[in-house]
């Protein structure tokens, strides 16, 4: 028998690190001898283990092909153990055949194994991260919708208050030079727009608070909401439900106020217009 016979049937193993240390010791130093067979041969065999990643199926092994296939390599290892010291008796020995004690077949199933576990952890990860993006995807997408509707409900809103005979018509006036007066409708089922064009700006983060101004005696201003011009100094403030009834308020004032609004005035008004009720409006 040829060197080359001696070591071809390791190359297999080798080439998956399957061979203890006695044995890989003996192969390397004759590959050091650059035999163009085993060469050749241990390329071909890496090769071979390369495509196992590949041949892989996309499904996880089950757990009982598992426990049998490790628990055979456990009782192969421990019989390999027993008889290991009658295998090599000695470094002068003259070169024999080293019969690996785990058939080759075994350590390729092994690494089949492995492959399939780790191919499988990789795609169950990826398909998650997918599902995941998907989702975050859906979502804007689905607040998106959300908030343009809310939008075009509000403009349809304002447009009903604003053209409606029953909604009751308030000019605020102001008292600051080269200042426009605001715009306001009061529907007393829809709720209260205030406009204004060409507003400057309030200074730094400060905004525009409305107030609805109570006729009880004594009776203090009642917070609304807030709103800043925009870069042309335009708004459009939309009040669905407010805090009073028209009957029930003498007039309507907006103030400039720190970001956020305040719960009483912290200035003097700068728009005031007084509701006045028709006789034929509520």
């Amino acid at each position: 028998m040829s060197t080359s016979d001696q070591f071809g049937e390791l190359l297999e193993a080798y080439a998956l690190g399957a061979l203890d240390a006695p044995e890989r010791s003996a192969l390397e130093a004759h590959l050091a001898t650059n035999c163009p067979e085993c060469t050749t041969a241990l390329a071909e065999a890496r090769w071979l283990v390369s495509q196992l990643a590949y041949s892989a199926p996309e499904a996880a092994p089950s757990a009982l092909l598992r426990g049998r296939l490790m628990k055979i390599v456990g009782e192969e290892a421990a019989r390999k153990e027993a008889t290991q010291k009658y295998s090599i008796r000695s470094t002068q020995t003259p070169l024999r055949t080293f019969k690996p004690t785990v058939p080759y077949w075994m350590w390729a199933a092994v690494a089949a194994l492995l492959v399939v576990a780790l191919y499988s952890t990789w795609d169950a990860r990826r398909l998650s991260d997918e599902m995941r993006d998907i989702n975050a995807r859906a979502m804007a997408e689905l607040n998106s919708r959300e908030k343009i509707e809310e939008e075009l409900g509000a403009v349809r809103r304002e447009a009903v208050i604003l053209a409606d005979p029953a909604s009751v018509k308030i000019a605020l006036a102001t008292g600051e030079a080269n200042a426009r007066p605001l715009q306001a409708a009061w529907h007393a089922q829809l709720g209260i727009v205030v406009s204004g064009q060409k507003i400057p700006p309030p200074p730094g983060q400060r905004v525009l608070q409305l107030w609805l101004i109570p006729k009880a005696a004594g009776a203090k201003p009642v917070p609304s909401q807030v709103v800043r011009p925009d870069e042309n100094g335009n708004f459009v403030l939309l009040v669905s439900n407010p805090p009073e009834l028209t009957a029930d308020t003498k007039a309507l004032a907006v103030t400039e106020e720190p970001a956020g609004g305040s719960p009483q005035p912290t200035t003097t008004p700068k728009w005031v217009g007084g509701v006045v009720l028709s006789d034929t409006k509520d």
